[in-house]
């Protein structure tokens, strides 16, 4: 039988090479984002996997149950959730941080992972059976000088990971993060208000991770075998060695 695997943040980056790897792997998708353009891009280029999209925001708690409730029968069983969606806004002292900011992240890398969570885990806990993967970074093991909000984030995101591994225990789920250091996507540019020079300047004189990287080793972690569990994988560039120790050049 054919697993579904749904994906939050398939419009790019992650959550677009993911979808690429898993379909490669014999799963269908669900793929998730509010740039619809994108998501049919990716679906055109994913054929013939069956591919189904939802466009929504995981922040909005009611889209999220309207988006699950709405699935074709084919694509109701959810076999792998991929908790990707998430961002970073802003680059600030605690002092000097803007609100907003501080709500986009709560909302995006906290709030969405818990909505969907809470959408499919009880089909999950029906069957006994799933897996569910969330993407943390290493901003989730450590903090760093203006990091404050967006490290909490992450650290929460670390911490439900755990939390759900128990939670999910009796009923044969798997559950695992996954925690990338410097990624080269959109990520820095959104952080930086579409400021792309300084997003470059990030990546300047190393080899940071590609999405690709990252979602080979999803692909990895959701094709073992079912005694098999991955609950907690960091995953660097060579050239990194800590949130803020590089080498560059």
């Amino acid at each position: 039988m054919t697993k579904t695997a749904l994906i939050t943040g398939a419009s790019s980056g992650i959550g677009y090479q993911t979808a690429k790897v898993l379909a490669e792997k014999g799963f269908q998708l669900i793929i998730c984002g509010r740039r619809k353009e994108r998501l049919a891009e990716l679906q055109a280029a994913l054929k013939p996997t069956p591919v189904h999209l939802l466009v929504f925001d995981v922040r909005n708690k009611q889209a999220v149950d309207e988006a699950v409730s709405s699935l074709p029968e084919d694509f109701k069983q959810i076999d792998l959730l991929v908790n990707n969606a998430g961002n970073a806004h802003g680059l600030s002292t605690i002092q000097d941080g803007d609100t907003d900011d501080w709500d986009n992240m709560i909302d995006l890398n906290v709030k969405g992972l818990l909505y969907l969570t809470r959408a499919i885990t009880p089909q999950m806990v029906a069957r006994k059976s799933g897996q569910i993967i969330n993407v943390g970074s290493i901003a989730g093991k450590e903090v760093y000088a203006n990091g404050n909000v967006y490290c909490a984030t992450k650290h929460a995101v670390d911490a439900l990971t755990r939390a759900m591994l128990i939670d999910l225990n009796p009923f044969g789920i798997k559950v695992g993060s996954i925690n990338p250091g410097m990624v080269e996507t959109e990520f820095s540019v959104v952080r930086f208000k579409g400021d792309e020079e300084r997003a470059k300047k990030v990546y300047e004189g190393l080899q940071p991770l590609t999405p690709l990287d990252v979602a080979n080793a999803i692909g990895y972690m959701a094709t073992l075998p079912p005694h098999v569990n991955i609950s907690d994988l960091t995953i660097l560039p060579t050239a990194q060695a800590a949130a803020t120790v590089v080498k560059r050049g």
